[in-house]
């Protein structure tokens, strides 16, 4: 290996040193700003050294064929080093701002969905309901006009039968549980 892959394999090597600061102080301030599970932090650093380790071996292999040598620790070191000296603030300060400014565009998002989706559809689900329950109110009225003589027809005509035979205690729980259903639906139906 000759004198210029030497250098470049060093430049490469603090190049790699320093993306690596970066994904690992963005890796830090995105896991504290969404509180993970305790559990999941090993497994993203896990993930993050396999990452950052295939990364490193891509470049090295990229540059000078993947020999391993002292000065490619070394590059990685200052490289790194370089980077927390003065680039680790900058880059905290913008993934919190690029947090910021990603939940509030999600809380756009979702604002702007409830207004012209969700809304909407809870208006059209009343109008459908009110309108409902309105022709329920015309049928009952329309049936209790029409049906009128025929049921006094009937009340008259069972009203000895009825005082004859008492009704059974099952019959009575059957209307006493329709009758209860019954309150119970219309009540559900007209309430606002």
């Amino acid at each position: 290996m000759n004198l210029h892959t030497q250098w470049l394999t060093l430049l490469w090597m603090f190049a790699c040193g320093g993306i690596l600061g970066i994904a690992f102080d963005s890796y830090r301030v995105v896991s504290g700003q969404f509180r993970f599970p305790r559990w999941s932090i090993h497994i993203f650093d896990l993930l993050y050294w396999l990452a950052a380790s295939l990364f490193v071996f891509r470049a090295l292999y990229h540059v000078n064929q993947g020999e391993l040598r002292f000065y490619v620790f070394l590059g990685l070191f200052i490289g790194v080093w370089i980077y927390f000296l003065f680039l680790s603030v900058l880059t905290e300060r913008f993934m919190v701002m690029l947090i910021k400014v990603v939940k509030w565009f999600y809380g756009v998002m979702v604002r702007i969905t409830q207004l012209f989706i969700i809304t909407p559809l809870l208006w059209i689900l009343r109008l459908v309901k009110w309108l409902l329950g309105l022709i329920w109110i015309v049928l009952l009225f329309l049936g209790r006009i029409t049906l009128s003589p025929i049921w006094r027809l009937v009340v008259w005509v069972s009203r000895p039968i009825v005082k004859k035979l008492r009704i059974p205690d099952r019959l009575a729980r059957i209307r006493d549980k329709t009758i209860k259903l019954w309150k119970s639906w219309t009540r559900w139906l007209f309430k606002d």
